[in-house]
């Protein structure tokens, strides 16, 4: 192999990160999808950084990667605010700033101990928060298809993959990683749902600042009665499918569920005077009760926490912490909605606490002509797998 190295150190620099760029580009549209079988070629990427001649050409690979990874974004936020396409691509680039800059800084021309370590800090920074808010793209979610039902065993393993991508080992860490990869499409199975659970999806769109009227709910009503019908005792609505949550509305829903026996677990926005709490409600024909308090709203159109210095509402709470478990007639449930998909800390601080199941709603009415919707299934169906968990999931597009 020390002939390749010097072949490859012969070449000038800007050719060499011209090629890494590329490859990184290439990385980030095929791992992120939204096919989950393809998640496993985001572990090429810390080969990638490691290549990188200077430090510039680090910072390159690195925004090549994020910015092909979330290509949906522009559209997105475009759908989202009904503006031009220049916001979405102005906050497209912002969200890459923090995970471009840490890759930038802590890069390093010396190969060996030294770089490892610093590849080690930079995956942990981007897991967690403040900066593992952005930490989409991050290439240990792979770790769930190359390492199904292997836990947390399974995490180590593909953490350190990872590092060893950043060293002279990287060859074999390719061809083991590769063959995994195989061997785990050929072995394919994709979580099921819990007995007695379903995921209902939806098609009701939406659009900023609007929530569910009556016409939805009674609708929704409908098909939560039909599930029932057909033998499901729990029902799990997408993020924001109850709407804002009010004494009327759980009049209404305690009225449709009088006499059956199914709990519905449905998102919903509870709203004060100083914000609002996204959350998911766990219905009966008694009560309604909140099980669970997003831990991470999307930033920016949900999360505005600076708005808290101007004197104004601050937009949706961010629970970092909390409720990593909450039981759902009697099954210990990991929840994450919608944006906490993308995210690591939400389900691996979850999996601390074995849950029985993995629920993931959403509301996806804003990535039409994206397939972030699909990029968000795969990361949950990665997870599921590697914590052996079956996966209920509900969106509304």
């Amino acid at each position: 192999m020390d002939w390749l190295t010097r072949s490859w150190s012969s070449v000038p620099d800007f050719v060499r990160s011209a090629a890494l760029v590329t490859a990184a580009v290439g990385t980030g549209l095929i791992a992120w999808s939204g096919e989950p079988r393809l998640l496993p070629a985001a572990m090429l990427f810390p080969a990638l950084w490691a290549l990188a001649p200077t430090r510039l050409g680090a910072a390159l690979v690195a925004a090549g990667y994020f910015l092909a990874a979330s290509r949906g974004l522009p559209q997105g936020v475009s759908n989202f605010y009904g503006a031009g396409f220049e916001a979405g691509i102005a906050l497209w680039i912002a969200a890459s700033v923090l995970f471009v800059g840490t890759h930038t800084l802590l890069w390093t021309s010396r190969s060996g101990r030294g770089r490892l370590i610093r590849y080690a800090i930079i995956a942990v920074l981007l897991s967690v928060p403040p900066i593992g808010i952005v930490g989409w793209a991050h290439p240990i979610t792979a770790a769930g298809i190359l390492f199904p039902r292997w836990g947390w065993f399974g995490l180590g393993a593909a953490a350190i993959g990872l590092l060893v991508m950043t060293t002279r080992l990287r060859p074999i860490a390719i061809l083991t990683l590769g063959g995994l990869w195989i061997w785990s499409v050929a072995n394919w199975t994709a979580p099921v749902l819990p007995p007695g659970w379903v995921g209902v999806d939806t098609k009701f769109g939406g659009s900023n600042g609007d929530y569910a009227n009556f016409q939805q709910h009674l609708d929704t009503i409908n098909r939560v009665r039909e599930a029932a019908k057909a033998g499901a005792s729990v029902i799990v609505l997408p993020e924001s499918a109850l709407g804002a949550w009010t004494s009327t509305i759980e009049r209404l829903w305690a009225g449709a569920l009088q006499n059956l026996d199914v709990t519905v677990y449905g998102g919903a926005v509870i709203v004060d005077t100083t914000g609002y709490d996204n959350v998911m409600l766990e219905l009966s024909w008694q009560d309604a009760v909140v099980r669970y308090r997003e831990r991470m709203p999307v930033p920016v159109s949900m999360w505005q926490p600076w708005l808290n210095m101007l004197g104004e509402p601050a937009g949706a709470r961010a629970d970092f912490f909390a409720n990593p478990i909450v039981s759902v007639r009697g099954s210990r449930v990991a929840t994450l909605i919608c944006y906490e998909q993308l995210l690591v800390w939400p389900v691996l601080q979850s999996a601390i606490w074995s849950p029985d199941v993995l629920v993931a709603p959403a509301n996806g009415w804003w990535t039409f002509g994206t397939d972030i919707v699909a990029i968000q299934h795969a990361a949950t169906t990665a997870w599921a797998r590697l914590f052996d968990l079956p996966l209920a999931a509900a969106s509304n597009t």
